[in-house]
C-alpha cells in the first residue's frame, strides 16, 4: 500500500490520512477523490443537507464503510476465497445491504464471464499529480474494461470524472495501452429486470458505460480544471500523519 512508510532504522511506522499517496522519491499526492471536493455540489446535495441535518457526518460515514465493505467482499471473490455469510460461530457476519450487493456482484461475475486483468491496483503518479485506486480492469469479449465499483444510491456526475483520471494513471503506469470502454458496475441500481438482450444487468445492479469518446474526453478536462481549483486551494495542504513503533518488549 502507498499509505504509510516504514523506516527501518528507527523501527517506525508512519501512516497518512488516504486523502494522499506517497510518491516514489518520498513526496505526497493527493487521491482523485480528494480532488472531487472542489468538484461543484449541486442543487440536490444541499437539499440533502437540509434533510438529514445533523445526522450528514454518520449517514456519510456508513455509506462509505457499507462501499469498502462491499470492495474488500469482490476482491477476495475475484481472487478465489470462498466467501461465507455466517462466520465460524455460525452468526452472520456481514449486514444484509452489504452481503445483497456482493451477490449482485457474483451474478455480473456469473452470467458475463470475463477476465480480470487489474483488481484494487493502487496508482502514484508525480507526473499527473495525483494518485487511487483503480476497482477493476477486465477482459469481456475481447475488449478491455476499466470499471468503477459504485454502492451509491445515485450515479454522481463526479464518478466519470474519475475514472477519466484512473484511465490517464492506468496508460501512463502500466503497459495496458488499450480501453475501451469506461464503466461503472452500479450496485445499487433501480433495475427490475436483465433487460434486453445486449444489456449487461441483472435485478438491483447495471454496467453503465461511458461508450463516447468525445465526451471522456470531457471528463478529463473537467477533471484537470477540478484538480486545478483543488491546487488553488489546498495546494499547501500536508497529510496527517500518525507514527507507531514496529515493534515493543518489555
Amino acid at each position: 500500500m502507498n499509505q504509510f512508510k516504514i523506516d527501518n532504522n528507527n523501527k517506525q511506522i508512519t501512516f497518512l490520512d488516504n486523502r494522499f499517496y506517497v510518491t516514489e522519491d518520498g513526496g505526497y499526492v493527493p487521491s482523485v477523490t480528494t480532488i472531487g471536493d472542489a468538484y461543484p455540489k449541486g442543487p440536490e446535495y444541499f437539499q440533502w443537507l437540509k434533510k438529514v441535518g445533523e445526522d450528514a457526518d454518520s449517514i456519510r460515514n456508513e455509506a462509505g464503510r457499507r462501499g469498502s465493505v462491499v470492495h474488500e467482499l469482490t476482491e477476495r471473490y475475484d481472487a478465489g476465497e470462498e466467501i461465507s455469510l455466517l462466520n465460524d460461530n455460525g452468526r452472520i457476519d456481514f449486514k444484509l445491504s452489504e452481503w445483497s450487493m456482493f451477490e449482485r456482484y457474483v451474478d455480473f461475475r456469473k452470467r458475463f464471464q470475463f477476465d480480470v486483468i487489474y483488481s484494487e491496483m493502487n496508482m502514484v503518479s508525480h507526473k499527473l499529480g495525483f494518485a487511487g485506486t483503480l476497482d477493476r480492469v477486465i477482459q469481456m469479449n475481447g475488449k478491455n474494461y476499466l470499471i468503477d465499483i459504485k454502492t451509491s444510491n445515485a450515479i454522481y456526475p463526479f464518478y466519470w470524472l474519475q475514472l477519466a483520471a484512473y484511465k490517464k494513471l492506468l496508460m501512463e503506469l502500466t503497459k495496458i495501452n488499450t480501453i475501451d470502454d469506461v464503466a461503472i458496475l452500479w450496485l445499487n441500481a433501480k433495475t427490475r429486470t436483465v433487460g434486453k438482450k445486449d444489456a449487461i444487468q441483472g435485478i438491483g445492479w447495471q454496467l453503465v458505460m461511458r461508450a463516447d469518446e468525445k465526451q471522456e474526453e470531457k471528463d478529463w478536462e473537467l477533471f484537470q480544471a477540478t484538480h486545478k481549483l483543488w491546487l488553488a486551494e489546498n495546494g499547501e495542504m500536508q497529510p496527517r500523519q500518525m507514527s507507531y513503533t514496529l515493534t515493543h518488549k518489555l
